[in-house]
């Protein structure tokens, strides 16, 4: 049982990957909230909604543990990265607006997951520990 749902949980994966990629070659999202400074200690007064809001979001879209929730520029745009590691122990970097808690893009984070080789899943917590 827990091996189909491994697989299970590939397939969505790759399916979210897919429309994901498809969708980020037509057109690139846009956040509710457009940061025009770099600097980054001001992010949190900006963010309408709390870091364990956008985790709970990217985990109902990609379900794990989180391994790091972080506020970012992305695109000019102020977003949650979180970054979760799924049953078959691949990384998805998910993609949450910091004004309205919708999920933007997931998409897998290839650079952590060869980096984190060999790591124990449970190390590294950043912020928020584990769901």
């Amino acid at each position: 049982m827990k091996r189909m749902m491994t697989i299970i949980g590939g397939v969505v994966l790759v399916v979210l990957l897919a429309i994901g990629g498809a969708f980020a070659q037509q057109a690139k999202y846009t956040g509710s909230i457009r940061v025009k400074s770099e600097d980054e200690a001001g992010f949190a007064g900006m963010a309408k909604i709390s870091l364990d809001s956008a985790m709970n979001a990217a985990l109902k879209q990609v379900p794990g543990k989180v391994l790091k929730a972080e506020l970012e520029n992305e695109d000019g745009y102020l977003v949650y990265g979180v970054e979760i590691v799924m049953a078959d122990r691949q990384i998805a970097d998910v993609k949450v607006d910091a004004g309205s808690g919708r999920v933007l893009k997931v998409e897998a984070d290839q650079e952590d997951n060869e980096g984190r080789e060999g790591e124990d899943s449970d190390n590294g917590h950043e912020e928020g520990g584990e769901r």
